[in-house]
């Protein structure tokens, strides 16, 4: 028989704890899944996405773009730190899951970067909640340092806290239904993987871009417990340990094991694969993780832009979760542009829905574009193979 999880609810005590924090670095952290950009990593991380485009796994090709070098979809710093997605820490037992970025590029990330991260703790908002009694926003500033001390890539990440037996009882998802698939559900998913265009060496320029303009739909999915563990393998997991170094954890933070159904202590995220553990936090099966639908969204944008375009800013709110078997649909749409300090730049607001067409990300972008003027964002940004 399943073992009764220990409901734990949201103290004053816990909250001035976690308050009294507010504007510190966090020092001590989780070992980095990555280091460094190796052409490796670079490939998985495309791989787990589901990004095609080979200027991130084909050198040679990369290297005859006006970058000059291989580099890494921009989305592949959220591996270069288990808090990137932003501190969660505090609260011992309650319940955790990211809610969304703004990050602001300054350069990318290419390969052999050695990168590390700052987090600080910027502050603890309380929030209305429709899925649980109490729900708290803990947001952090995230900076993203190369090898020569330049930051890369800088803003904020936010995550949110709630109580897990309280988000049951709301039952927000309760009328969400999982979907099935026939054969020819799978054969139209594939044709429409078939038919993805990705821009490539085809430039898309500033000049050509008008507001209103839509960006080319990519699908991602459906999602399963496949997804889960190939975006594990590509980015790593807050909690994954095996073996003695789990047990050598769990001695230091006990609330963070959660008995499965054999009485055996498994980390919070096996809701990403355990649809029967996602239930009990009140989500009607596993689901995806968050930054998941960052990087589908970084997809959208640099298939759009092609090689010669760059992600200056991306900004999503997750809103809400992606379900086993849910298949997203990644959509954008030009709002504006506009020249500034030399660059062309491009805004764009972006969002994921499901097959029951209800979003469950929205956000905005902003895109630097090569220019007919002879401009090219690889000029400004520090295009390896560039004068």
């Amino acid at each position: 028989m399943q073992q009764e999880e220990k409901q734990v609810e949201i103290t004053e005590e816990a909250l001035a704890k976690l308050r009294a924090m507010i504007g510190t670095e966090i020092g001590k952290r989780p070992q980095p899944y990555l280091t460094e950009a190796s052409r490796d990593a670079i490939r998985h991380w495309a791989e787990s996405m589901g990004d095609r485009n080979k200027i991130w796994t084909d050198e040679a090709y990369a290297k005859s773009t006006s970058w000059g070098a291989l580099m890494g979809p921009p989305t592949i710093l959220a591996a270069f730190d288990k808090l990137s997605s932003g501190y969660r820490g505090g609260l011992p037992g309650v319940h955790s899951f990211f809610a969304g970025i703004d990050w602001r590029w300054n350069r990318p990330v290419f390969r052999n970067d050695e990168i590390r991260v700052k987090i600080i703790f910027k502050d603890l908002l309380e929030k209305k909640s429709s899925f649980s009694r109490r729900m708290f926003q803990q947001i952090s500033t995230v900076l993203f340092v190369d090898q020569d001390d330049q930051v890369i890539c800088e803003g904020e990440s936010w995550g949110m806290r709630v109580e897990r037996g309280r988000s049951k009882e709301k039952g927000k998802y309760n009328h969400l239904t999982l979907k099935t698939y026939t054969k020819e559900d799978i054969a139209e998913v594939t044709k429409a993987y078939d038919a993805e265009i990705i821009r490539g060496a085809s430039p898309r320029y500033w000049e050509d871009v008008t507001a209103g303009e839509e960006l080319t739909p990519i699908n991602k999915g459906p999602y399963s417990a496949t997804n889960a563990v190939a975006y594990e393998m590509a980015r790593g997991g807050l909690y994954i340990k095996a073996h003695g170094f789990w047990y050598d954890y769990l001695k230091r933070h006990p609330a963070l094991g959660v008995p499965n159904d054999l009485g055996v202590p498994e980390p919070p995220e096996r809701v990403h694969w355990d649809s029967a553990y996602a239930r009990k936090v009140g989500v009607p099966a596993a689901y995806d993780y968050g930054p998941e639908r960052i990087a589908w969204l970084g997809n959208l944008l640099t298939n759009w832009a092609g090689d010669d375009g760059f992600v200056r800013r991306l900004m999503v709110r997750v809103s809400r979760f992606n379900l086993e078997g849910d298949l997203t649909r990644c959509y954008g749409k030009v709002i504006g542009r506009e020249q500034k300090d030399g660059q062309y730049l491009v805004h764009c607001d972006i969002w994921a829905a499901d097959q029951r067409g209800e979003r469950n990300a929205t956000g905005e972008a902003t895109l630097a574009l090569p220019s007919k003027s002879g401009w090219l964002p690889a000029h400004s940004f520090g295009g390896r193979g560039t004068s």
